[in-house]
């Protein structure tokens, strides 16, 4: 082998070959997923490392970061295309050792579940949950509401993951999470 020859990592050329698709459609398209279509098109397919359609469905450890640092990390590049949606694949980590709760800490504040979960169907079988989940800022309970709001997808038959020892805090691979400001609050 040459010294002029590159390496082309497999990923990068993925990627390119993704972004050339999406710049091919036509103005007018959106990324907009209905519920049952982003658990079974895109997180079922990343939990069970099958190929994914092409997206911009970044891989982030959502739980390092608060809203506004996530969204500077993507340099503001929508997922979607428009209005103020981002997708994020993230692990999620436990929040007791023992326990099977996700923590919800984040950056400069936390991510507090609001009302309950929505049990997604398709074709009349369960295949996931959608969690909406609202971002304080400060320490809990004294926290100040932000308008950043979130859906969190899990996938309801994901495989039960090995804790590697005692230590092992992560409590999944994979969930897929919507992060947006809420429309009807003035920033």
């Amino acid at each position: 082998m040459s010294d002029n020859q590159v390496f082309m990592d497999p990923f990068m050329l993925m990627e390119e070959k993704d972004e050339a698709c999406l710049r091919s459609i036509p103005p007018g398209y959106r990324f907009k997923p209905r519920d049952d279509e982003i658990i079974n098109f895109y997180l079922r397919p990343k939990i069970f490392g099958l190929p994914l359609p092409p997206n911009r469905i970044k891989e982030v450890f959502l739980y390092n970061y608060d809203p506004q640092t996530l969204t500077a990390m993507s340099n503001n590049a929508l997922s979607n295309g428009v209005g103020n949606e981002y997708y994020f694949f993230t692990p999620r980590d436990r929040k007791y050792a023992n326990g099977s709760r996700p923590a919800r800490n984040a950056g400069n504040g936390y991510w507090k579940a609001t009302g309950a979960d929505k049990l997604i169907c398709r074709k009349g079988k369960k295949i996931g949950l959608k969690k909406s989940l609202v971002f304080y800022q400060g320490k809990p309970p004294k926290g100040v509401k932000t308008n950043w709001l979130m859906h969190e997808y899990v996938l309801t038959d994901a495989p039960i993951r090995k804790r590697l020892g005692n230590e092992d805090m992560r409590l999944d691979d994979w969930v897929l999470c919507r992060v947006y400001k809420n429309p009807r609050v003035k920033s």
